[in-house]
């Protein structure tokens, strides 16, 4: 009877020993598949990071050096108005994980330098737009609303009395809006990122090429129009992003507002001084920018018995023309088009 009890003891103890083993196992496959899980979702974060362009020409520009090399995505959505992102905590860990963040610079993009201020991000990681070109000031012109003037009395009677000045130290960051400005920012996102991945500086350079190519015509065709032109001047019922655009060929503007204003009511004074010289200059076409209210360009274009059209700068573009794979050049084709009419 004792060795019939010590038998289903020691049965009963090695059962047990079996579940302990088999538990212990079990414990371990566990944590060995949450390891790989976790360790492939880094390398994916890390692969899906890639480039990253806070605005649609930065997205483009470095879309088209890479060709299908790498992933390239934009910060903003399609559609968003550029000038008020604000990156969310999920964007700036995407920022830092990126082989390659791109951004333009400027007043919109504070919080790009807070971060490298505060190394969040590794400058040597970082393409800067605006140090590809010579840059211009903002400037307040004849007519256009001046923004402190505006914010300290909205409803006081002015008439532009700060003609002429420039924003004391603020830059027009709007730089690609100049087909040669692209050009020269396209190549420096060919060298940059041909110094990070050297091996494949070769297409890089084929790349570039090509869409440099493509630009170059454009550049060409612009100023064979402004050339032929007996008009060299637009009026825009709008914000004025187009600074370099118009120094590089040669043409004069008025406007509602600077490049990167806030502001979306224009002064009685504006208006007045807007369709005076439409009328004075014989303007017909009153121009707008992509993704804006048309309400003050009609207006104009009512008064003086003219029509509105959009003269697109590319801060961004619409869900529709994203998925499409709109590009740059494309913006600029229609663009060349739009000038024809506007300078007739």
């Amino acid at each position: 009877m004792l060795g019939l009890k010590l038998s289903i003891f020691r049965g009963h103890s090695m059962r047990t020993r079996i579940i302990k083993i088999l538990c212990g196992l079990l414990l371990l496959a566990v944590v060995v598949g949450l390891f790989v899980f976790c360790v492939s979702r880094l390398v994916t974060n890390k692969k899906s990071a890639g480039i990253i362009a806070t605005n649609f020409v930065g997205y483009d520009f470095a879309r088209a050096v890479t060709g299908d090399s790498s992933d390239v995505t934009m910060l903003i959505k399609p559609g968003a108005e550029a000038h008020d992102f604000e990156p969310s905590p999920e964007d700036i860990i995407r920022i830092k994980n990126s082989d390659l963040f791109i951004y333009v610079g400027g007043e919109s993009e504070k919080w790009v330098e807070e971060l490298l201020k505060d190394n969040e991000i590794p400058e040597e990681k970082t393409l800067r737009l605006m140090d590809f070109v010579e840059l211009k000031e903002e400037e307040v012109v004849d007519g256009m609303e001046d923004v402190e003037e505006h914010e300290a009395d909205e409803d006081s009677d002015h008439e532009s009395a700060n003609h002429g000045k420039d924003a004391e130290n603020e830059y027009d960051e709007h730089v690609w809006t100049s087909p040669a400005n692209a050009i020269k920012i396209i190549n420096g996102i060919k060298d940059k990122l041909s110094k990070i991945n050297p091996e494949n500086a070769e297409s890089y350079t084929a790349n570039a090429q090509k869409y440099v190519a493509v630009l170059s015509e454009i550049d060409r065709e612009l100023r064979d129009i402004i050339a032929e032109s007996n008009k060299k001047e637009l009026l825009f019922g709008d914000r004025f992003p187009f600074r370099y655009f118009v120094d590089e060929y040669g043409l004069a503007y008025s406007a509602a507002f600077p490049g990167c204003s806030e502001q979306t009511e224009a002064s009685s004074n504006t208006i007045a001084f807007l369709i005076n010289k439409a009328k004075e200059a014989g303007i017909k076409t009153i121009l707008k920018i992509e993704l804006t209210s048309d309400k003050l360009a009609e207006a104009i274009a009512d008064e003086v018995g003219g029509k509105v059209l959009v003269l697109n700068a590319a801060h961004n573009i619409s869900q529709e023309d994203f998925d499409r794979g709109v590009t740059y050049a494309d913006i600029m084709k229609k663009n060349i088009e739009v000038l024809k009419e506007a300078l007739e």
